[in-house]
């Protein structure tokens, strides 16, 4: 047994016992944190599938010699362990049986996008982040991110690419649904809530690593267009509002997060360089490692030094503000701003290219190596949690009372705008469209024509403007005006019977049309039909206060600040809006 090997020793001999043994191309490979897909029966996928993996398991933990990965797609749970498993044996036949951290992005709601997060198929099924800001409640976030740690550990996954804590600043960022909204002290409050249930008191066995994201806020995108592509790589601060989004992070270090992940944008018109925050040494180095003080691993964002194809389309690296320089180059200054790994890339050769040729020292290799080393220590994962139990996996994840506690979070979510005729009572005859009417049926005489209900019940989802590839398309950005050809039928419905509507916000929806006509008007943030209706009749309370305002038109939105929160004139409804009935 060499030392790393005996769990007696403490972590740091242990570390640096098996850092003296590594090789420069193992060292290399501990740099990259990448995709892996797996098959519908729980085993690896052997061959790249040509539109998103360009490489094989084996290729990647064997020859390349990887072991940190993030798991794409749902699967079921027992499957998802014995996955986990085969990967950890393929690991640990390596010469130093180094074992795999497996992370995944947040799978515990509604929102499916291969980009940012996953529905929550066979796990426990809870309302979004904003959802959770809507409770605004610290020990119910606790309590969530509890309950995701015990699935996650029971499937494999040591670490959670969330929670996500930018500031919802810019109405029209895709990416709102995944915060705590655009209130900086609750956001506070509530990742460090995130961080105890992910993490516990200290790192250890028990634990999931939490890698908060995206530092230092990707909230005041320009126009609200995202990162990950070109047209939405500027992230600009008219109103002076830095050190307002600051604020979130410093609790999460305050409450000790393990990893931060830096985002795509490129600051426009600031002190900082205008690169990427990948790239940039003055924020991640300058910021967040001196001024704050953050000792633990940062991670990049996916994909910043390579094109890839991305559903057989090529997508540019998102070096912004470095796209003239080459792959080799990109690593370097990234290695030199002070990131310990790159996510979604699979290329150490580059880092051994680096340090062969003197452009990085090995030394300089080996700190980061340390880091991500120390981490596999603390969670076990060279000791008792290398491997998981499919049976224990299979009772675990979606267990009974993490579905039920999930159920009364959406339900608890749910923000009343206006109230009209609720608490409904009796069994109306009821017209419903994007309900399920097997559902609606509990309720009411479910009818085919709204001309014959006493109330009708219309579930809609913000508005967005259709992208032209694939990847982009999951990202809803653009416009949150109602087409006048959908506006048109959705009035016409209201004029025709009392409608209770529901609108899911995963941005601010620009509605007054909708909020003036509508009987009663609700949000959601992630909750089904049942947990509508349970509201609607009364059944059970909606406490949710909206997370950010609800703006009255698209010139509004135009003409507010992306860094400043709730900035349109005369909202429809204002932040922290909601009625109890």
């Amino acid at each position: 047994m060499h030392p790393y090997q005996d769990p007696a020793r403490p972590v740091d001999e242990r570390v640096e016992d098996l850092l003296s043994r590594m090789t420069l191309e193992e060292k290399a490979g501990q740099l990259f944190h990448t995709m892996l897909m797996m098959n519908a029966d729980g085993t690896p996928v052997t061959e790249a599938d040509g539109e998103t993996l360009e490489l094989g398991t084996a290729q990647l933990v064997q020859d390349r010699q990887l072991t940190h990965f993030n798991l794409l797609g749902s699967h079921g749970a027992r499957e998802m362990a014995l996955w986990h498993n085969a990967v950890q044996e393929m690991a640990a036949s390596t010469r130093l049986g180094i074992p795999v951290s497996l992370s995944t992005d947040p799978r515990h709601a509604f929102t499916d996008n291969i980009g940012a997060s996953f529905n929550a198929g066979a796990f426990s099924a809870w309302p979004e982040a904003l959802g959770l800001a809507a409770i605004g409640d610290p020990e119910l976030v606790f309590r969530f991110a509890d309950t995701v740690r015990r699935e996650y550990l029971s499937v494999g996954f040591r670490t959670a690419l969330h929670p996500q804590i930018d500031l919802a600043t810019e109405p029209r960022w895709s990416r709102q649904s995944g915060t705590f909204g655009s209130d900086a002290k609750l956001t506070g409050e509530l990742v460090q809530a995130y961080v105890r249930g992910l993490q516990g008191p200290e790192l250890g066995p028990d634990s999931v690593a939490a890698m908060v994201k995206h530092f230092p806020g990707g909230g005041p995108q320009k126009d609200g267009e995202d990162p990950h592509f070109p047209h939405g790589k500027e992230q600009v601060y008219p109103g002076g509002m830095r050190e307002h989004h600051l604020e979130p992070f410093r609790a999460a270090i305050a409450a000790g997060c393990s990893q931060m992940m830096p985002y795509y944008g490129q600051p426009v018109g600031t002190d900082w360089e205008e690169v990427g925050f990948g790239f940039n040494k003055g924020v991640i180095t300058g910021l967040l490692r001196e001024e704050l003080g953050f000792t633990g691993i940062v991670c990049t964002d996916w994909g910043l030094l390579e094109d890839a194809r991305i559903f057989g389309e090529t997508h540019e690296a998102r070096a912004w503000g470095v796209e003239h320089l080459g792959v080799t180059e990109r690593a370097a200054k990234a290695l030199d701003a002070g990131v310990d790994q790159f996510g979604g890339e699979e290329c150490p050769e580059v880092i051994v290219e680096l340090v062969t040729t003197g452009r990085i020292t090995e030394a300089r290799v080996d700190a980061s190596v340390r880091r991500l080393l120390r981490e596999k220590f603390l969670l076990g994962l060279f000791d008792e949690r290398r491997y998981v139990d499919p049976d224990e996996a299979a009772e675990t994840v979606g267990r009974a009372d993490f579905a039920a506690a999930g159920a009364a979070a959406q339900r608890r979510s749910l923000t009343v705008l206006t109230d009209g005729p609720l608490p409904l009572s009796g069994r109306p005859r009821l017209y419903v469209e994007n309900v399920d009417p097997a559902v609606a049926a509990a309720y009411g005489e479910v009818v085919a024509d709204p001309a014959e209900a006493d109330l009708a019940v219309l579930r809609l989802r913000t508005p967005y403007e259709e992208r032209p590839n694939r990847f982009e398309s999951f990202f809803h950005s653009g416009s949150l005006a109602f087409a006048q050809e959908e506006l048109d039928a959705v009035l016409a419905l209201l004029r025709t019977t009392p409608t209770v509507v529901c609108v899911n916000l995963e941005r601010p929806a620009v509605l007054p049309e909708i909020a003036e006509h509508a009987a009663a008007l609700i949000a959601d943030y992630g909750a089904s039909d049942g947990a509508l209706l349970d509201v609607a009749f009364g059944r059970a309370k909606a406490e949710g206060r909206l997370p950010f305002e609800l703006p009255r038109s698209m010139a509004a939105v135009a003409a507010s600040r992306p860094d400043v929160p709730n900035d349109t004139v005369d909202p429809v409804f204002p932040h922290g809006h909601g009625l109890e009935i």
